[in-house]
């Protein structure tokens, strides 16, 4: 069975963009898992730990038939060839990827948690979760994507990010929110 995924990523460490694109990159290169969309890339100040550079950030939607845990496992290890180093927490790093939403499944284990706790008041995740899916209810919060968005106070925090936008997406053939027609 197909499961509907979506995932954050973030960078601080250069280069942003180049981590991003491995991000998505190792994500396309499991058979096990289809990206169907991938949103704008953003700029945003970083949070809680605050001596260190900006983020870049972006979401991505996927179909896999891998299961939550199996697929942290993988994410993990997308991280990791992309050199991350888990030494300060909310720390700078070369890629981070997130599980936001494993279709509209509700899981607390010792390794994860979805909906991502912190998802819903944090503007450089709903963002771009919002320009894929504005639509979409989410668990927990029982909202659309949209109006949690528009209620977040750090919304002007949120830059889309010009230089080198399009480097990401000519990693695809296709629109970026139709890459697998």
């Amino acid at each position: 069975m197909t499961t509907e995924v979506y995932i954050a990523l973030g960078s601080n460490i250069e280069n942003r963009m180049e981590h991003l694109k491995s991000g998505v990159t190792g994500l396309m290169k499991h058979s096990e898992i289809k990206v169907v969309a991938v949103s704008s890339v953003y700029e945003t100040a970083p949070v809680g730990y605050t001596n260190q550079a900006s983020f870049l950030n972006m979401v991505v939607k996927i179909q896999t038939t891998y299961s939550s845990e199996h697929l942290l496992d993988c994410l993990q290890a997308i991280e990791q060839t992309a050199g991350r180093k888990r030494e300060i927490v909310w720390g700078p790093r070369t890629l981070d990827l997130d599980i936001l939403l494993y279709s509209n499944e509700i899981i607390h284990t010792d390794r994860l948690s979805v909906p991502h706790p912190q998802m819903f008041e944090r503007a450089f995740v709903m963002v771009p979760l919002n320009e894929l899916a504005p639509s979409l209810i989410l668990p927990v919060a029982e909202e659309k994507v949209e109006t949690i968005t528009t209620r977040l106070s750090d919304l002007k925090d949120v830059k889309l990010f010009r230089e080198q936008t399009t480097g990401i997406l000519d990693m695809f053939e296709n629109n970026r929110n139709d890459l697998h027609k």
